[in-house]
């Protein structure tokens, strides 16, 4: 998996392929795909949800640059494989999902591997108020377009992941806050991942 998907997309950080190595990835997976646990392909989960396939969830610890003091908010626990992630790479991680089995499913994995700076909440991440701020944020689901509501919890300095747009193509994009206030981002490539729920989904324009 490292070799033939994770470097070939360009995730080359010594950390981010280290915690990928070590956080076993089968755990987390439904037992139907068990045999699946390291494929290239997204792992259908309840909901109508997915895990991402293992290169995206590299390129997406790599983009972020996580240090070791660094508060983590995650929108969209999932499986939990990627919390356990961003746990080996930051101080704390906030994760949250709307869908409660998710997030007591990911606790009890994480309990199992005895990793504890991890904070799981069953919430819709709209709800999240801007005054809780984090040096990172990763949202593993989409919106169909750019909203400010996560760049307003990012710390000076903070960076936020996020895919955005409609089918078949999404952008994925990094932000960074500056210490100015303002914030750039970059593209980082194409790809499509299911919807958060709840988020805005005005009507595309028609001539």
């Amino acid at each position: 998996m490292l070799g033939q998907q994770i470097r070939a997309w360009e995730v080359l950080d010594d950390r981010i392929l280290g915690v990928l190595g070590r956080t076993q990835r089968e755990h987390f997976v439904p037992e139907a795909y068990h045999d699946l646990a390291f494929a290239d392909m997204e792992i259908p989960l309840a909901h109508d949800q997915q895990m991402m396939a293992p290169k995206l969830e590299g390129r997406l610890l790599q983009s972020l640059g996580l240090q070791s003091e660094d508060a983590v908010l995650e929108v969209g626990t999932g499986s939990g494989f990627l919390t356990a992630c961003l746990a080996g790479l930051a101080d704390t991680v906030l994760s949250v999902d709307i869908f409660s089995d998710f997030t007591v499913g990911a606790g009890k994995r994480l309990d199992e591997m005895a990793i504890r700076n991890v904070e799981l909440r069953t919430e819709d991440a709209f709800n999240l108020s801007a005054p809780e701020q984090f040096d990172a944020i990763a949202v593993t689901g989409s919106v169909p377009e750019l909203d400010e509501h996560f760049i307003q919890m990012l710390r000076p300095g903070g960076r936020l992941f996020v895919i955005v747009g409609r089918p078949p193509v999404m952008d994925t994009l990094l932000l960074t806050l500056h210490d100015t206030g303002k914030w750039t981002q970059e593209s980082l490539f194409e790809t499509v991942v299911p919807p958060l729920l709840n988020a805005a989904r005005p009507e595309p324009f028609v001539l």
